[in-house]
């Protein structure tokens, strides 16, 4: 079944690739925890190294995600206030600035019919819980394209 083919909501919104964050994780994760058991039980520069390598990989595994969310992030900001500029009155317009990047993440699933009150309870209540902004949406805007 396609990615998409079911329709997406609050409760299937998040994207989990096996591959990446199950596989890798625990292929990583056990080789860190072997070449620590292997450093102990055979001391030696060699061993130190692999250690070393086991801990830059698990490294290398996190950083790369928190760099592609922090891209992402960027473009649903970029994307959000173009969107915003277009269906926020011009009361809420002078406002796009104080929306944080938590919110625009959130809010980007609202269709653009509900967007402009629910930016506006958001500011107004200073709402910046990612997940309670999402359970505010009534009509969900998929998002099939995430990093």
């Amino acid at each position: 079944m396609a990615r998409n083919a079911v329709p997406q909501t609050y409760a299937n919104h998040r994207r989990v690739v096996v591959g990446y964050h199950i596989v890798t994780f625990f292929i990583l994760f056990i080789n860190l925890i072997w070449s620590v058991v292997q450093a102990f039980r055979h001391v030696s520069v060699g061993a130190v190294v692999t250690v070393l390598l086991a801990v830059a990989l698990f490294l290398l595994f996190f950083y790369a995600r928190v760099f592609a969310l922090a891209v992402q992030d960027r473009v649903i900001r970029l994307e959000m206030r173009l969107r915003l500029q277009q269906v926020l009155p011009a009361d809420l317009q002078g406002r796009i600035g104080e929306i944080t990047r938590g919110q625009f993440v959130a809010l980007r699933f609202a269709s653009d019919a509900e967007l402009p009150a629910l930016v506006r309870k958001v500011l107004d209540a200073h709402i910046t819980d990612k997940k309670q902004i999402k359970l505010m949406i009534k009509e969900w805007v998929p998002d099939y394209l995430r990093a």
